[in-house]
């Protein structure tokens, strides 16, 4: 018997699977860093939020209320939605992985867009299926192409509105297009990590689009305007028939007491909602103004960071930029893993970290910056 069958060996498709990357989160030899890789809010979680999660530490050896009961009917007061069709988790990513578990098999495919979320891949690859990446038009979803694509193989499309590292949105009228042109047995996934930020009329996360079908599931976050990503809490509104699915191969205790307790409290704090999309609206204007003064291309977002375009010449290139505000304590993205190796994401930061950036890169470009 060889070595490598003398040991357990993952099923087909496992070991090719990209690891996925988070953001960096250090800078070696600075004594300040601004961490603008992670799409994280500069304002922080709610005071309540943290009060709430903290109080329920009294009673850690508890475990928590397996069906997420008050955290759902919180959810379904806040948006108007049923709580019976709401399923939470460990992060949206949990609700993502669960779909593809619950839905893709060996022989399936899953639609991802060309800069889609990273994950969407990992989750359709993980289940055994197939991911079929589409080309997206001008950074954006592109509805034709998505459909062109769709054959008898494909049960399930992720699109992420707006997307995560592009920034882009599709409009409503969009995405109920997308979804006209699919089978009813193709499971739409429209994930709204980034929901919260997006002010454009035309923009709808899609939940009448959930309530009327049986094939659309929309996924929500409390680590972005929330400010919970380390509590990791996430949930989906979908339909009965998915719910019911989902809620058998979850794990039985998939969020956390504190977590739970914290996400109660968030969604109360209307006050700090508004003070936390009128600081983003705010600042995301400003930066996005500020680059381009400096040369630079950005394209618009509708989220809470840019993505900001370099030039492709030895040393002015993003791969130099990124080591530049590196070493000046500036935390950036970089988007090579997503197709994009002449760009780097950039969060929306406090406004220490915002203009401490554009002083950087006026310094990087040459410019002098007023």
């Amino acid at each position: 018997m060889s070595a490598l069958s003398a040991r357990p060996v993952p099923k087909a498709g496992v070991l090719a699977i990209d690891p996925y990357v988070p953001g960096r989160s250090t800078a070696n030899g600075v004594a300040k860093v601004h961490k603008l890789s992670s799409n994280e809010t500069p304002l922080g979680p709610s005071p309540a939020a943290l009060r709430a999660a903290q109080e329920t530490l009294a009673h850690a050896e508890a475990y928590p209320d397996g069906g997420a009961t008050r955290l759902r009917e919180a959810i379904g007061r806040r948006f108007g939605l049923d709580p019976a069709r709401i399923v939470c988790g460990a992060g949206s990513d949990d609700i993502l992985h669960l779909l593809a578990q619950a839905y893709l098999g060996p022989g399936d495919e899953g639609i991802l867009t060309e800069h889609g979320f990273l994950v969407y891949k990992i989750s359709i690859m993980a289940a055994g299926a197939e991911a079929v990446v589409v080309p997206e038009k001008n950074l954006t979803t592109d509805v034709d192409a998505i459909l062109a694509h769709v054959n008898e193989r494909t049960k399930m499309v992720f699109i992420a509105n707006p997307n995560n590292p592009t920034g882009t949105y599709l409009p409503f009228a969009e995405v109920k297009r997308l979804h006209a042109g699919l089978r009813p047995d193709v499971l739409l996934v429209l994930d709204g990590a980034y929901a919260e930020y997006a002010r454009a009329n035309d923009y709808s996360a899609g939940t009448e689009l959930v309530s009327e079908n049986e094939n659309v599931v929309l996924t929500r976050t409390f680590s972005k305007i929330y400010g919970l990503a380390a509590l990791r809490l996430g949930w989906c509104y979908a339909p009965a028939g998915v719910t019911d699915a989902l809620n058998r191969i979850r794990a039985p205790f998939n969020v956390n007491t504190p977590a739970s307790a914290a996400g109660i409290a968030a969604l109360a704090d209307e006050a700090h909602l508004s003070a936390s999309i009128a600081y983003n609206t705010q600042w995301l204007d400003w930066l996005t103004n500020a680059l381009r003064a400096l040369g630079l291309e950005v394209t618009p977002s509708a989220a809470n960071f840019l993505l900001v375009h370099f030039p492709q010449e030895q040393g002015r290139d993003a791969s130099a930029a990124d080591a530049f505000l590196a070493a000046r304590g500036l935390i950036v993205r970089s988007v090579a893993a997503y197709g994009l190796p002449h760009a780097l994401r950039i969060s929306v930061g406090s406004e220490e970290a915002n203009r401490l950036l554009i002083d950087a890169l006026a310094a990087f470009m040459g410019q002098a910056h007023g």
